[in-house]
């Protein structure tokens, strides 16, 4: 025998509930108060959909004509007639009546807002007080507000976009530009632009809880300097949430409702336009009961038609957007948006590692990313293009223009300035750079140019550039001659030593390195090529040897070079754990660096110079006294020839010991 159960719906939760229960083979009759309110529930076989209000009698009526045993009322918290004449009518007819309550929005009862019982009590406290109001408590109030002195031109009322709740509208005096007729829940800037296009000192609602959208006011609210008057809810009694009524109707039933796994869709939305959605995405939003993202995300351009009625969750952090899976079980489709494609900077990778595959069926579906879309309007392949992002992080992005023949990075609002003035000071202005701002919206705007045409254009929205060097350095990063540096009066490690000392660090591309006693910065340079997503922080007391390790940087094109003035090992204690450290220069006080960074990173990897026999013996005495590993020491002399005449004689060089140990990774 099929099952059968009759709810009366009008909610999120009431869809949910009918959509749930008719694709586990129950009949559901579904009872809304409008038509729109119809058309939001998908009719198949199984659910069928009225638009009437049946009252106390039709309830009974449809309750005998069905055979429904259950009658869930999943109406809005303020319907309470209708909720009356539910219950009188299963009470009349022995159908069991299962409440299904909302719970309240968080922030509903912060000190800053004001709770009053009902409309008449909000109207009269509107009364007294001066200033614009929004009200956004359904067409079924309105009338209660006609009493609020000059209403008229104070309030602006925001309703359904229906022709007759309009008619009405207008019946009572809000007309033109103090009715706005939208479907909701709205995000949070949509509510913030209302209240600062009305110029709302007050906005009026219902505490209509998550799915509602009441946080959204509440946050868009305090951001527009309006108090916020909350409609307190009437009371109930007893009342479950959606996850308890689905265990009870499987209890009363005997069905298994709930899905083992819930669908969980990780979307890559392109450039948020529908023209670049892939029909995945489109099928995934429009099955989702639920959209997450960040906020530019949900209310993309792309999903109109898609999510209309859909409750849409502002939320773009891994962790959130996982608890509140986890605590809100009654979403069994939820389709995550990302911009762009899931797999090139996106929060997919953060959000799939916390995931329970055991409780969620999770399916990654890709999109149109920024670069491919921005190399296509271009008519350039991407396929030779180096990637990156300085997006919310730092990067070093003039050390990847000058050996990359092109270079895609995404950017920060703002972050273009930046990029083109990093791009000039490094001697990378004669790159081109290619700007994509809004990239899939109708603002958008490509702008081509050289750094110094670019840097002021200070385009407003999301940014991303592709940068195309003619003359990229594909070199070996270090072996720089010596006479390239600067030198001035500081002393400097000698090419061949350099090359070896840095080749023996074994430094990884995203390294953090400290190079201890830096002279002109000439190891510093060569370190922050070889590491060019890592930092180098230069230590040196010396002011002249600061400005050599500035120019010399500049001059190589190493803006991943920090200088850091101060003698060792006191000026190490503010900098960030190092995973290498380069010791040129001690000054005596060797026992004090290696023990500083060893409280940093106990595995960190060293690689000392010696020049003098006291340095030498000092670095082992260490070596052995604070536990490191020896790997090996080696005493390089460099002899170089030079004309004499017709002849060519060998110059020696001082020898200088190499000393590569580490710490201990116990």
């Amino acid at each position: 025998m099929t099952e059968r159960v009759l709810i009366f719906a009008g909610t999120t939760e009431g869809r949910m509930l009918a959509e749930t229960l008719g694709s586990t083979g129950v009949e559901v009759r579904v009872c809304v108060a409008t038509e729109y309110g119809g058309s939001m529930i998908h009719e198949n076989g199984l659910v069928r959909v009225s638009s009437k209000r049946p009252g106390v009698e039709g309830t009974c009526g449809l309750i005998e004509e069905t055979g429904c045993r259950t009658v869930v009322d999943a109406t809005h918290p303020y319907a309470t007639a209708i909720s009356r004449q539910v219950r009188e009518a299963c009470r009349r007819t022995g159908a069991e009546y299962v409440r299904l309550s909302r719970s309240e929005g968080r922030g509903s009862h912060d000190p800053d807002v004001i709770t009053v019982p009902d409309a008449a009590a909000a109207a009269e406290y509107l009364d007294s007080t001066e200033g614009n109001v929004l009200l956004t408590v359904g067409s079924k109030e309105l009338d209660r507000f006609t009493t609020v002195g000059n209403y008229r031109e104070r309030l602006h009322a925001r309703v359904l976009s229906l022709p007759s709740v309009a008619e009405r509208c207008a019946e009572l005096g809000f007309s033109g530009r103090n009715l706005i007729a939208m479907q909701g829940p709205f995000c949070e800037e949509l509510n913030y632009g209302m209240l600062v296009q009305t110029g709302a000192a007050y906005l009026v609602t219902k505490d209509s809880g998550h799915p509602g959208g009441f946080e959204e006011k509440l946050r868009a609210a305090r951001r527009a300097g309006a108090k916020v008057i909350v409609i307190g809810r009437p009371e109930e009694d007893g009342g479950m949430s959606y996850e308890e009524v689905l265990e009870h109707l499987e209890g009363s039933l005997g069905l298994s409702i709930r899905p083992t796994r819930r669908r969980v869709s990780v979307v890559g939305i392109g450039m948020g336009d529908a023209e670049g959605m892939t029909l995945a995405a489109m099928r995934a939003c429009r099955e989702a009961d639920i959209l997450i993202g960040a906020e530019r995300m949900v209310h993309a351009p792309g999903l109109a038609g898609l999510a209309d009625g859909k409750e849409r969750l502002a939320e773009y952090r891994a962790d959130r957007i996982k608890e509140f899976l986890d605590t809100n079980e009654g979403h069994g489709k939820a389709a995550v948006l990302m911009s762009g494609d899931v797999g090139f900077y996106s929060g997919a990778r953060a959000l799939l590692e916390k995931l329970d595959g055991d409780r969620y069926d999770v399916e990654v579906l890709c999109g149109t990313s920024s670069l491919a879309y921005l190399c296509s309007k271009l008519r350039i392949p991407w396929q030779d293009v180096h990637l990156m992002s300085s997006h919310g992080r730092s990067a070093n992005t003039a050390g990847e223009v000058r050996r990359n023949r092109r270079t895609f990075t995404l950017l920060d609002e703002g972050g273009l300035a930046s990029v083109c003035a990093e791009l000039m000071e490094y001697g990378l202005g004669n790159v081109t750079v290619a700007a994509g701002t809004n990239l899939g919206y109708p603002d958008e705007k490509i702008s081509v140019g050289t750094p110094e045409e670019i840097v002021y254009m200070d385009p407003k929205g999301l940014c991303v550039a592709l940068i195309t060097n003619p003359e990229p350095d594909t070199t070996f990063p270090a072996g720089i001659p010596d006479g390239m540096f600067s030198r001035g009066g500081a002393p400097m490690t000698k090419s061949e030593v350099r090359t070896l000392s840095v080749a023996k660090l074994r430094l990884e591309p995203d390294s953090v390195v400290y190079d201890v006693g830096a002279g002109t910065g000439s190891v510093s340079v060569e370190m922050a090529r070889v590491a060019v997503r890592g930092c180098v922080y230069s230590i040196e007391k010396e002011p002249e040897a600061l400005e050599l390790i500035k120019g010399n940087s500049r001059r190589f094109c190493a803006p991943n070079v920090v200088t850091v003035e101060g003698t060792a090992p006191e000026a190490l204690e503010a900098l960030p754990a190092p995973t290498h450290v380069f010791v040129g220069g001690s000054s005596g006080n060797m026992r004090g660096i290696i023990g500083s960074v060893m409280r940093k990173n106990p595995s960190v990897r060293f690689v000392i110079n010696s020049v003098t026999l006291e340095t030498i013996r000092e670095t082992m005495e260490c070596i052995e006294e604070l536990g490191l590993i020896e790997e090996e020491t080696v005493c390089v002399s460099v002899a170089k020839a030079r004309r004499a005449g017709s002849y060519h004689l060998m110059t020696a060089q001082n020898p200088v010991w190499i000393t590569v140990c580490r710490g201990s990774d116990e």
